[in-house]
């Protein structure tokens, strides 16, 4: 190097490894581990880690309060019994222990549909097996046609959706897959429609 001239600058690079990956914690994972193990004490964990998120799914979907804390509590056991079955590599802790909750309260509410609809039926033979009175039936018979006349001045999508409904028994999501539409469309029709039957029959 001659006189004068400035010494090369040398910068130290530092080696990266490429195999080293960065492994992302999940506590919810490592409790049911814990719980596959018999670790009752990894079951409090688990519980202190996702009660909240339970509980709120179950409620979304049950909209009882009671009745969430009841799936919530099935949840936790199940998870508890099952936790031998969790494999990490297939997803998150949470997302595993809220897809048993979501199943638990969408079977709830079928149950509770399934019973509601036993006990209309069991009404309906109760009053097939009464005596009726005339006067009853008269007065029944002109409200029918009332009825009728009022349903007449609907248009034919509100009377499609109410008679679904009401008369058919359906519940909105049924009318709306049976009509092939959107379900706020079907709230919409049968909203309306009920409010122009109302009008017509004098708010009856």
């Amino acid at each position: 190097m001659e006189f004068g001239e400035r010494p090369p600058i040398l910068i130290a690079v530092e080696e990266v490894d490429p195999v080293a990956t960065t492994t992302r914690a999940d506590p919810v994972a490592d409790a049911l581990t814990g719980c596959a193990s018999g670790d009752q004490s990894a079951m409090a964990t688990l519980y202190d880690l996702t009660s909240t998120k339970v509980y709120g799914l179950a409620l979304r979907v049950l909209r009882n309060p009671a009745h969430a804390e009841e799936v919530a509590q099935e949840s936790y056991l199940d998870a508890w019994q099952r936790s031998a079955g969790f494999d990490a590599t297939r997803g998150s802790g949470l997302a595993w222990l809220l897809t048993i909750t979501h199943r638990r309260a969408v079977d709830r509410v079928r149950a509770a549909q399934a019973a509601s609809r036993r006990d209309t039926t069991y009404g309906l033979e109760d009053l097939a097996t009464t005596p009726a009175d005339p006067a009853d039936i008269a007065i029944a018979s002109v409200e029918a046609a009332r009825v009728r006349g009022a349903l007449h001045d609907l248009t034919q999508l509100q009377r499609e959706a109410v008679e679904l409904a009401y008369f058919g028994g359906r519940t909105h999501r049924e009318v709306a897959d049976a009509l092939d539409v959107p379900l706020g469309t079907v709230k919409t029709r049968i909203r309306d429609g009920l409010t122009r039957l109302r009008s017509a029959l004098g708010g009856d």
